[in-house]
């Protein structure tokens, strides 16, 4: 009888700690807290929902259900607005149902489960970017021939290799200077969708137009005007895939970008090889065939829903909610999804008001989370030129006939690293959102340095008696490993980055000017690589792009914020971290455990994360778990 009393009396001590506990984390998690979107200093990330009482909450939530016209589904807004403030606690949310409760765990648990519509939208509009692969691939066999039958041959002077450059450079020059600039106006009006079958028509005529030139101004003239429907395509698609995606899986969805532009990029190599026996007009038929993944763009994206995001940002409410549930299992989780992204976006017009195309472009480089994003997807669109992918992309049937081989054999050549391209992309669908794109890059860069660097020293292997296989063999082998380092890193994480970081009232404006950097320094690459390569040889050009890799590596150590598994609108707060306070951060803590950790290989010490991400909803988290054995030692006791 006394070791029952003393048993009951240690469980109701127990009980009242745990009391305690919860309410210090209830307290934790009720106290309200302003959101500074320029100024993070202390770099929490946290749900702007968090704190809010419940009868406040739901009265908010009514207003806004009688504001937007969404009275019929006041009910479910409200039990989606308590889940957003609480995403972790729906167990026990008393206004959630068994099955309800089902829907949340299997969304947490099978993060990839998700409706059909939802990929087929992603899968679709991301197939317009085989284009601009295609396009590369096709530009790159014709360098073969099409400067012979328009009478400038790049070995007969240092100019013609410089008009060579330019028709090969005119896509990115029509896009860095007017095709992402289009993209704001075009999407204002047109909406997301409208935009992308513009471009797609534009994609479809004009590489059929440049099959049928006659000269090489009029060759430089169509691909120019191509540029422009890449350039307002390139800144739409991945702006997109990002804002009808989940946030665990983001990255790996608009990462259809580039595996779909490793794919065109390999098609366009198979293509040049089928046809390379066409005689004179080969070179035609390699860019004329561009024009095909382009179809099936223009006739399916009006079957896809508009982007809620946008949607909500033209105060279109009840569009947005069809949209929404069409892309989520349960109208619970749409209206959760409504209603935070409503709020975040609330959160975002108080810092963020441009009015103006022109003032809503210099509030990228002026308001301070604005411009923390600009610096961020400038940088990793720039290492994209830095690290050489495009030197080869371009020009690698040409490199490839220096290294000694014949036309055929270089064709066969590039053809291998279009697969290598192609395949290599594929495990960055789960590591993208797993290890990171920050990651991914500090990993892929080093590796792209000196695998790019053996290719080059390799060109200066003597040929033996004319025999060059062996020559041929290792220098394709390192561009292979060069390709299998950069497709799981630099090649997916720019277009993916770069469409997530700005807030939805500078989306349009903020990708426009991450594209243009990217197609603007391959321009400059595409123009200068036919001179580079004569000047400096195969050798020093692939030197120069092999050092290029490690200033890149370096600009992304010091100033590219990591962004995985954040919603489109948490990333507001990431961006509000100053760029010294990160900085410094990676400087004295992060590199020095680096070292510590892999070169002394100390086991014993941990690096302190910067972002203190979601910390009210890991409180909610440890008051669920509490709540549960709570509800545990009830039923122990009862029994």
């Amino acid at each position: 009888m006394t070791q029952t009393v003393e048993k009951n009396e240690k469980r109701d001590s127990l009980h009242e700690e745990d009391l305690k506990d919860e309410k210090d984390i209830e307290q934790q998690i009720d106290q309200p807290k302003s959101l500074d979107l320029n100024r993070n200093v202390e770099a929490k990330i946290r749900n702007p929902l968090a704190g809010i009482p419940k009868a406040r909450l739901l009265k908010d939530v009514d207003e806004f259900a009688r504001e937007k016209g969404l009275e019929g589904h006041i009910e479910i807004l409200r039990k989606g607005a308590i889940l957003a403030q609480r995403p972790l606690d729906y167990d026990n949310i008393e206004e959630l149902n068994a099955e309800d409760r089902k829907v949340i765990h299997h969304e947490l648990t099978h993060k990839w489960s998700h409706p059909l519509t939802l990929y087929v939208t992603i899968f679709l509009c991301s197939v317009g970017a085989a284009t601009q692969g295609w396009d590369q691939t096709g530009s790159n066999g014709a360098n073969l021939s099409f400067p012979q039958e328009f009478g400038i041959p790049e070995d007969a002077s240092a100019k013609n290799q410089w008009i060579v450059g330019i028709v090969n450079a005119a896509p990115y020059l029509g896009s860095a200077f007017c095709g992402c600039w289009l993209s704001d106006p075009l999407n204002n009006y047109f909406g997301r969708r409208g935009t992308i079958f513009i471009t797609a028509i534009v994609l479809i005529a004009t590489p059929i137009g440049s099959a049928f030139t006659h000269s090489w101004r009029a060759l430089f003239v169509v691909r120019l005007v191509l540029g422009f429907g890449m350039g307002a395509k390139g800144s739409t698609v991945p702006i997109f895939a990002a804002e009808n995606s989940p946030a665990q899986i983001r990255g790996a969805l608009v990462m259809g970008w580039q595996l779909w532009t490793a794919f065109g990029i390999f098609i366009g190599y198979a293509a040049n090889v089928v046809v390379a026996d066409t005689g004179k007009i080969a070179w035609r038929l390699q860019l004329g065939s561009a024009f095909i993944p382009a179809l099936p763009l223009a006739i399916g994206i009006y079957f896809c829903p508009e982007s809620p995001r946008w949607l909500i940002k033209k105060n279109r409410y009840q569009e947005a909610w069809a949209s929404l549930v069409k892309l989520r299992f349960t109208e619970l989780q749409a209206a959760r999804d409504l209603y935070y992204i409503h709020v975040q976006i609330t959160e975002e017009q108080k810092v963020m008001r441009g009015a103006s195309y022109f003032t809503r472009f210099g509030e990228l480089f002026t308001i301070p989370r604005l411009r923390r994003a600009t610096l961020a997807s400038g940088i990793v669109m720039l290492a994209q030129q830095m690290c050489g992918i495009n030197i080869i992309a371009f020009y690698s049937s040409t490199v490839f006939r220096q290294s000694g081989s014949t036309d055929r054999e270089a064709l066969y050549a590039s053809l291998g690293f279009g697969a290598i391209n192609f395949v290599f992309a594929f495990p960055a669908l789960i590591t993208i959102d797993t290890f990171g794109r920050r990651t991914l890059l500090l990993f892929t860069f080093p590796n792209m340095a000196w695998s790019l660097l053996v290719a080059g020293l390799c060109f200066l292997i003597p040929s033996d008696g004319g025999d060059n296989k062996a020559r041929l063999g290792l220098i394709a082998t390192f561009i292979y490993i060069f390709a299998a380092f950069y497709s799981p890193g630099e090649g997916p994480v720019p277009f993916a980055y770069s469409a997530e970081v700005f807030p939805l009232s500078h989306r349009e404006h903020g990708m426009a000017w991450a594209v243009s950097v990217c197609l603007g320094w391959a321009a400059v690459l595409s123009i200068t690589f036919p001179r580079m390569l004569n000047a400096l040889t195969p050798t020093g050009a692939f030197g120069f792009y092999a050092g290029l890799n490690l200033l890149a590596f370096v600009f992304i150590f010091l100033w590219l914020p990591e962004t995985k598994q954040l919603t489109l609108e948490e990333l507001d707060q990431t961006f509000s971290v100053p760029t010294r306070t990160f900085m410094k951060y990676n400087i004295t803590e992060a590199l020095p455990y680096w070292f510590k950790r892999w070169v002394l290989w100390r086991r014993d010490i941990t690096l302190r994360p910067l972002y203190e991400i979601g910390q009210e909803i890991q409180a909610q988290d440890r008051l669920s778990r509490e709540r549960t054995r709570e509800k545990k030692i009830s039923h122990e006791q009862a029994a």
